[in-house]
C-alpha cells in the first residue's frame, strides 16, 4: 500500500525544523526599521482605568464590593499580562510583561468580553497593558455570539466574563519567520499559566477552551484575520460566586486532517498552516472525537524491569499567606541570562516538578485544584541532568502519574546541550534541561491538525509553572524554542517520531 501523505502539521513541523547544515542559509539578518510595535492602539472607545486598583493593597478596598470587585479584576490582567518592567533597547524603550515572551515581542493580545455585569456594562474590551486599562471598544451584547462560536459550552452559560487570547502573527513572524507559529502558542501557554495562577490569587477559574469557530471569534473581535486570529477563549468563573462554579465540557474539539495541499513558498507557510488547523462554520455535528487506540499508556513507557525507578515525591513549595509569594514571584520573574554552572540539589528539581505536574498538592494552600490543560496525555517529559546532586548525569523519562525518573542514558550531556541549543552557553551550563515531547502523527490522528495548537499551549504552560516554581525557589530558568530538532532527539535517544515542543533550561543564575 502507498504511505499516506503527510497531514500538513506534521509537514510544517518538518518544514520549520532547525537543522546545523542550512541554518546559517536561512538567517535573513533583520530589518530593525520594521520591528512591529507590540501594543494595540485604538482610536475612539472609552477607558476604564484599572491602575488606582494595583497600586493600593487588597484590604485598602475593604467594605466596600464595588471596588472590591475591580480590584480583583484589575489584579488578575496585570498579573496575567501587565507591564512589569522597563528596559532601554536601540535607543527606544523595551517592556517586559508578567508573561514571558520569545525575544520580547509579544505576539499575543488579550481581550475582555463582558456579558454586562453591574460594573462593565456588555461588549468588547481590549486590555491595554501600557496603561493598565481596559478600551472598550463595542458596545453591544456579544455574549450569545461567543457561546454559539463555542458550541454553547457549559462553561459559558453561568459565567459573565471571559478573555479571548489572539496572535498577531507578524510580531514574532518578524523575527522567527515561519517558526514563529510554534513560538505564539508557546507564549500563549505561558499566558494560561499565568491567568490560571493570578485566578488562584484572585478568586476566578479560567476554563480554557480550544475548540471554537475561528471566523466566528474573529469577527465577533472585529479583527483583521489577514494579521491576527483568535487562538483561545477562557470564559472566567466567579469563585466567589456560587452560582458561577460550573462543569465544565470539553475543550478540545478536532479540525479536519488536511493532507492535500499545493507548494506552499517559505514566509507563506506560517498563515497557511493556520487557516488549515481553523474549525469551519457549519461543522456541528463533526464533534464526536474519533477514538485513537493508545498502544500504551504514556505511564507504561520506558518501564523496564532493569530501568532504575526513582520516586520524585515531594515537599509542596510555600506560597505564603494568601498566595503573597507568588503574585510577588509573577511579577519578578526573569528570563535567566547566565548560569554558574553549579549544581542543583535533587530536592529542588522534584519540588520544581511537584509544583508543575501534582496541582493537587497545593489545593490546601487555596490553589483551585483543576488545573486545566488541552490534552496533557499527549506530552511526555524527558529531562537530562548535567549537574543535580543525588542524581546521575544523562537522560531521564518522567512519569507524572507514577512520581518516578527512570533513567535511560547514562551520559553527561553538556557539550551536545551546548550544541543542541543553537551554541547557547545556557544549554552548557544549565543543571538540568526540562524537554516537552509529543507523537505529532498519533496526536494528529485524535485531533486533527489542530492538535498542534494544543500541543504547544500546553507546553508553555507547563514551562511557565516551571518558571514560577523556580523563581520562587531562588533558582535560574529559561524556555527555549529555538534548538536543532532531529538532534535532541538523537542525542537523548528519544524515538525520531517524537516531536521536540519545547526545552526549559534550570541552573544557579550567574
Amino acid at each position: 500500500m502507498p504511505e499516506l501523505r503527510q497531514s500538513i502539521a506534521q509537514h510544517y513541523h518538518e518544514r520549520t525544523k532547525y537543522d546545523p547544515q542550512t541554518i546559517a542559509s536561512k538567517n535573513k539578518g533583520l530589518d530593525w526599521s520594521q520591528q512591529p510595535v507590540p501594543f494595540k492602539e485604538y482610536k475612539i472607545g472609552s477607558v476604564f482605568d484599572l491602575k488606582p486598583y494595583i497600586q493600593e493593597k487588597p484590604e485598602a478596598f475593604a467594605g466596600n464590593p464595588e471596588s472590591q470587585w475591580w480590584q480583583r479584576l484589575a489584579r488578575l490582567l496585570f498579573c496575567s499580562y501587565g507591564l512589569t518592567a522597563r528596559m532601554p533597547s536601540m535607543g527606544s524603550a523595551v517592556y517586559l510583561r508578567a508573561a514571558p515572551s520569545a525575544g520580547g515581542l509579544y505576539p499575543a493580545e488579550m481581550y475582555v468580553v463582558s456579558r454586562g455585569t453591574p460594573l462593565l456594562p456588555p461588549g468588547l474590551y481590549n486590555y491595554q497593558c501600557r496603561t493598565h486599562a481596559l478600551m472598550h471598544y463595542w458596545e453591544s451584547d456579544v455574549w450569545q455570539k461567543l457561546q454559539e462560536a463555542c458550541f454553547w459550552h457549559p462553561a459559558l452559560e453561568a459565567t459573565q466574563l471571559a478573555i479571548v487570547i489572539t496572535a498577531i502573527f507578524h510580531r514574532s513572524a518578524w523575527r522567527y519567520e515561519d517558526r514563529a507559529y510554534r513560538r505564539i502558542f508557546l507564549d500563549t501557554g505561558h499566558l494560561l499559566g499565568n491567568i490560571e495562577l493570578a485566578g488562584a490569587i484572585t478568586d476566578y477559574h479560567p476554563h480554557p477552551i480550544g475548540g471554537f469557530i475561528d471566523e466566528q471569534v474573529n469577527e465577533l473581535l472585529y479583527i483583521d484575520t489577514l494579521h491576527e486570529g483568535a487562538i483561545a477563549v477562557l470564559p472566567l468563573a466567579d469563585l466567589l460566586d456560587i452560582k458561577q462554579n460550573l462543569p465544565t465540557g470539553r475543550t478540545t474539539l478536532p479540525s479536519a486532517t488536511e493532507t492535500n495541499f499545493p507548494h506552499i513558498p517559505d514566509g507563506e507557510l506560517l498563515k497557511y498552516f493556520h487557516r488549515a488547523t481553523e474549525i469551519k462554520p457549519g461543522t456541528t455535528g463533526k464533534l464526536n472525537l474519533p477514538t485513537v487506540k493508545q498502544e500504551k499508556s504514556l505511564e507504561d513507557k520506558y518501564n523496564f524491569p532493569f530501568c532504575e525507578k526513582i520516586p520524585t515525591a515531594s515537599q509542596p513549595i510555600d506560597w505564603g499567606e494568601k498566595l503573597e509569594g507568588l503574585e510577588v514571584t509573577i511579577l519578578k520573574r526573569r528570563s535567566t541570562r547566565a548560569y554558574s554552572g553549579e549544581d542543583l540539589t535533587f530536592a529542588e528539581l522534584k519540588a520544581l516538578l511537584d509544583f508543575t505536574y501534582q496541582p493537587e498538592n497545593y489545593i490546601y494552600q487555596g490553589f483551585d485544584s483543576s488545573t486545566e490543560y488541552f490534552d496533557l496525555n499527549l506530552i511526555e517529559t524527558f529531562i537530562a541532568v548535567s549537574g543535580v546532586k543525588g542524581l546521575d548525569a544523562g537522560c531521564y523519562y518522567y512519569a507524572p502519574k507514577a512520581q518516578e525518573l527512570r533513567q535511560i542514558r547514562f551520559k553527561n550531556f553538556r557539550r551536545e546541550l551546548h550544541f543542541l541549543c543553537l551554541g547557547q552557553e545556557l544549554g552548557r551550563d544549565a543543571a538540568a534541561i526540562i524537554f516537552h515531547t509529543a507523537d505529532l502523527k498519533s496526536a494528529v490522528a485524535q485531533y486533527g491538525d489542530r492538535v498542534y495548537r494544543y500541543l504547544h499551549m500546553d507546553a508553555g504552560h507547563l514551562g511557565q509553572r516551571l518558571n514560577l516554581a523556580a523563581i520562587r525557589l531562588g533558582l535560574g530558568v529559561s524556555g527555549i524554542g529555538g534548538f536543532f530538532d532531529d538532534q535532541v532527539n538523537e542525542v537523548l535517544g528519544i524515538p525520531g517520531d517524537e516531536a521536540v515542543l519545547y526545552m526549559t533550561t534550570l541552573g544557579r543564575p550567574r
